[in-house]
């Protein structure tokens, strides 16, 4: 349950038009899609993929780190991790089972006899879009819990694409039809609420200070 007493506190320190962006940003975010990236060596490379999901609003990032430990690259990011929620997982099969049992079907981004071109996938259902090395691709652990298979319409010699720009080219293309969809794809009144208050914490300096000074001036806000 979000604090709404506290969450007014830290927004009236924000200036107006920071609170507006939030509230128009938050308009465009979405959950219906989510990005998982498996053991992407280049750190730039993942943080070029967050990058791209907040430019294009997709709110969370699933990063499989099961043979590589990295951090992100924040020069790549350019912010892109304050606003972008990371979840971690060690192996494969964990990333795997906590995306379907939140309802999303996987969806493997590769070239594959039963794929499907990017132009006609089908939007309506929840879908975790799962991408892997420009030389390795995905793991056969994920091509064999796949639903379905994606790939990106291509006309040249060359037969893939580093993953930062197969996931621009992917998450642009999906968010934009999503939005003119009639598909119920924005987060819920409690998601962007929690948001707000995630990207207020984010926005303040010496936030620990002042969360400090508000609980100790509303200590029953800590019950």
């Amino acid at each position: 349950m979000i604090d709404l007493d506290y969450l007014a506190f830290l927004e009236n320190i924000l200036t107006e038009n920071r609170k507006e962006r939030f509230l128009e940003v938050l308009d465009n975010r979405t959950k219906h899609f989510t990005v998982a990236v498996e053991d992407v060596y280049q750190m730039h490379n993942t943080s070029a993929v967050m990058r791209s999901c907040e430019v294009f609003g997709i709110q969370e990032l699933n990063i499989i780190e099961q043979r590589f430990g990295k951090r992100i690259d924040k020069e790549i990011a350019l912010g892109a991790q304050k606003w972008v929620d990371i979840n971690r997982f060690e192996s494969v099969s964990a990333c795997l089972t906590g995306l379907k049992n939140r309802g999303y079907q996987i969806i493997a981004t590769t070239p594959h006899e039963k794929d499907c071109m990017l132009e006609d996938f089908d939007i309506t259902k929840p879908s975790a879009l799962f991408f892997g090395t420009e030389k390795e691709g995905l793991s056969p652990e994920i091509m064999e819990n796949a639903d379905g298979f994606l790939k990106i319409p291509m006309v040249g010699f060359t037969e893939s694409l580093n993953i930062s720009v197969s996931a621009a080219i992917i998450i642009q293309d999906l968010t934009n039809r999503l939005r003119r969809s009639d598909i119920d794809w924005k987060l819920s009144a409690e998601e962007i609420l929690e948001k707000r208050l995630h990207w207020a914490k984010n926005s303040i300096k010496d936030i620990k200070r002042i969360e400090a000074r508000y609980y100790q001036e509303n200590p029953r806000s800590l019950i």
